[in-house]
C-alpha cells in the first residue's frame, strides 16, 4: 500500500495595511487601506511533537507579506499578489502559497472592493 503524505493548510487572514500601491498618483502618494490573506499548504509529519521545526514559523510568512505591503509599491494588485505569492512559495516547507490582496477603497466608488487572488506552487 503506497504510504499518503498529510497536507496541511496555514492561514493568516486579515492582515491589514494601509499602502502605497495603485495606477493613479494620489494613490502612491496617499496610500490606502488593504487587507491580506494567505494560505500556506505545508507537509505534515506523520505524527506532531509540538515542536516548531515540524512546521511553518508563521512569523517568517508574515515577515514576508508586511516587506512586500510596506517597502515596495506596486501599479497593479496582480503584481503585488504574484510577488507575494512567489516569496512565500520559497519559505522552508510551503508547497503551495495562495494570496488574496483586497483594495478595501480603490476609486471605483462607495463600498466597493477590488481584490486578487493568486496561486503558486513549488
Amino acid at each position: 500500500m503506497p504510504h499518503l503524505q498529510r497536507m496541511v493548510v496555514i492561514r493568516l487572514e486579515g492582515m491589514m495595511f494601509r499602502a502605497h500601491h495603485g495606477v493613479l498618483p494620489e494613490e502612491r502618494k496617499l496610500g490606502g487601506p488593504f487587507r491580506v490573506d494567505i494560505a500556506l499548504t505545508v507537509a505534515a509529519p506523520a505524527r506532531y511533537r509540538d515542536r516548531l521545526e515540524e512546521t511553518l514559523d508563521y512569523r517568517l510568512a508574515h515577515t514576508t507579506v508586511v516587506r512586500l505591503m510596506t517597502r515596495r509599491k506596486f501599479r497593479t494588485l496582480e503584481a503585488l499578489a504574484d510577488a507575494m505569492a512567489g516569496s512565500l512559495s520559497h519559505l522552508p516547507m510551503v508547497g503551495k502559497a495562495q494570496v488574496r490582496v483586497t483594495k478595501l477603497a480603490p476609486p471605483l466608488g462607495p463600498g466597493t472592493t477590488s481584490s486578487v487572488e493568486i496561486e503558486r506552487t513549488r
